[in-house]
């Protein structure tokens, strides 16, 4: 089930805690360019057609990633292309958008998702897992 465009961009301003709704779009639009750097195939796929028809199409038209971030350096890498961002208000938008991804992807395709992720990113989408 795809979400909409509204509904989507209200749950990353509700937990982004967001002045605004402009302010979570570019957030989401930073991470999803990051993540879908990451994954291929069908999982890229089936987690684009979960998501807003925008947003899906820059999960499938990724930023370059000449190899797989590590948690930390995702975060990095969130605060390079956010302007004005730190490293804190980076974790924080990438968790608000991974959140909401987690909750539009559900736990099957999300336990997919993390096999093709570096050890750590369940904790960037709030979905600790116990090793």
């Amino acid at each position: 089930m795809t979400l909409r465009r509204e509904a989507f961009l209200d749950q990353v301003t509700e937990r982004g805690e967001y002045g605004s709704r402009q302010e979570a779009e570019r957030a989401a639009r930073v991470v999803l360019a990051l993540l879908g750097a990451h994954l291929v195939g069908e999982v890229r796929a089936q987690l684009a057609a979960r998501l807003p028809e925008g947003f899906a199409l820059i999960l499938l038209n990724p930023l370059q990633s000449a190899e797989p971030l590590s948690p930390e350096r995702f975060v990095r890498a969130t605060a390079a292309w956010i302007e004005g961002a730190t490293d804190q208000t980076a974790a924080w938008d990438v968790s608000a958008v991974l959140g909401t991804v987690a909750d539009a992807a559900g736990e099957d395709l999300l336990g997919q998702i993390l096999l093709q992720l570096p050890v750590g990113y369940d904790l960037l989408f709030g979905r600790p897992q116990s090793t």
